[in-house]
């Protein structure tokens, strides 16, 4: 029901330097086929971390003997005819938010620089449970709080289309590592777009969760040992080179786990098989007030005039929202996020704002809940512009030589995350200047299965390379 592996090109296995060119769930099936050992594909990545991560600064922790000796051991356990699971010996990175027993885990904040967590994330323990061996972690921004990955710890991470721009945030060590191939699979976090914008600024797929599908245990940026801040509008999920990859990390990481009680016990269905034909598919150049560029404009434009000729239905169209009553309500939910940190600030949100925000999602939510009913897909832009240049956030951006708010570049995606929707990012172009330009795909809360299977389709009909 998939596409093609990572752009759509077929790769030899024997070819060490290949091996670093396979999606997760080739290289899945090489290691179980023993055409490659799992001890290959993890030498082949970790060459590749050398030869990429100097200029690219994705990867900032490796444990390259531990992954080693895991590799080994794993080798070792299939020729005894021993499966461990799904992952079985698939080397990969994991952003520096979830815990990871006896890994260094900082969240990019100066205070934990040296914090080692004596057990892992629900995250972690689950992949290293489906076989995985987390090879090291990715480089974010401190305490997952800004939309390029850039700390005092390790210094910023670099665009590998181009070293000028950023690779986004706060998954930006992931996204960066995933599209250069120093690893197959990654696993990041989003509270308004870290997942979905540095997968669209670096030409790789995400998926943004349904809130509370995926456990927030052992997920920093709550310090640990503090009060649980991060409730609401969080949502963690795969980065992936090909949809079917993102399909099987969200298998594996979802559902309750008996210490996050937010997750509710929702079957986690696989992927279905959906076809183009007469599938709804509404569509947005982008939201009011919001700009975008013209290239991001014409992709989104251009790809729904191919999925009408492919057979979907097709329609530019937005429920009727306030988008200003949003961005206000989710502003002052986001306030009372910063309690726990800066008990003192006084930008904190009282309780009465906090429980007029909450209605005011209420709200918002039936209606956006109401036209997905009527639609199958959202298809809108992730962010404004394509990777931009490193700079400060204080800066303006430029869209189409205007200057814009910095923070208006999560203005097409944190409204999913108030709502709780999930969306899926597939790449689809690039702009003049070559940079990629992916595509917001909004499904129905739960219906990760459904949406996943759709932007299967939407990706056959972009073949983006």
């Amino acid at each position: 029901m998939f596409g093609r592996g990572w752009c759509g090109v077929s790769v030899a296995a024997n070819n060490m330097q290949d091996l670093t060119k396979l999606t997760a769930v080739e290289l899945t099936d090489v290691i179980r086929s023993r055409r490659a050992s799992a001890t290959e594909v993890l030498e082949a990545h970790l060459a590749r971390i050398r030869e990429e991560n100097p200029r690219l600064n994705a990867v900032i922790t490796l444990d390259e003997e531990g992954a080693r000796k895991q590799a080994r051991e794993a080798d070792d356990a299939l020729a005894r005819g021993e499966l461990w699971g799904p992952l079985h010996g698939l080397p990969m990175t994991l952003k520096d938010g979830h815990s990871t027993k006896g890994m260094r885990t900082t969240s990019g904040y100066e205070p934990l620089a040296n914090y080692v967590p004596a057990e892992d994330g629900t995250v972690a323990a689950r992949l290293r449970a489906a076989g995985a061996i987390i090879m090291g972690k990715t480089n974010v921004s401190p305490l997952l709080g800004n939309i390029q990955s850039d700390n005092a710890i390790f210094g910023r991470t670099s665009n590998p289309w181009n070293v000028e721009r950023t690779s986004g945030g706060s998954s930006g060590g992931a996204a960066s590592a995933l599209a250069v191939g120093m690893t197959p699979l990654e696993i990041g976090s989003d509270f308004a777009g870290s997942i979905r914008i540095p997968a669209h600024f670096c030409g790789v797929y995400g998926l943004k969760t349904t809130e509370h599908r995926v456990s927030m245990w052992g997920h920093i940026p709550d310090i640990p040992g503090s009060v649980r801040s991060h409730r609401i509008m969080w949502a963690i999920g795969p980065l992936a080179r090909s949809v079917e990859d993102l399909a099987l990390a969200y298998r594996i990481i979802s559902g309750p786990d008996g210490y996050d009680v937010d997750v509710p016990p929702v079957p986690v269905q696989d992927a279905e098989t959906v076809e183009l034909k007469g599938l709804r598919v509404a569509w947005a150049p982008t939201f009011p007030g919001v700009p975008v560029a013209a290239s991001i404009r014409t992709a989104i434009e251009r790809l729904a005039v191919e999925l009408e000729s492919a057979g979907a239905v097709v329609e530019e169209a937005l429920p009727a929202v306030d988008f200003g009553e949003l961005a206000k309500a989710r502003a002052a939910l986001s306030r009372a996020v910063r309690v726990t940190l800066h008990p003192s600030d006084e930008q904190v949100a009282t309780m009465v704002e906090y429980l007029t925000a909450l209605d005011v999602r209420d709200k918002i939510v039936r209606v956006w809940d109401a036209f997905l009913e009527k639609w199958d897909l959202l298809l809108c832009p992730v962010t404004m512009t394509t990777a931009f240049p490193h700079c400060a956030m204080e800066s303006s951006l430029q869209v189409d030589g205007e200057a814009v708010n910095y923070w208006r570049a999560v203005g097409h995606s944190a409204p999913f995350n108030f709502t709780g929707h999930p969306a899926a990012v597939v790449p689809v172009a690039r702009d003049s200047d070559g940079l990629p330009i992916g595509v917001q795909l909004v499904g129905r809360r739960w219906g990760e299965a459904h949406l996943l299977g759709a932007a299967a389709r939407v990706a056959e009909v972009a073949q983006y390379s």
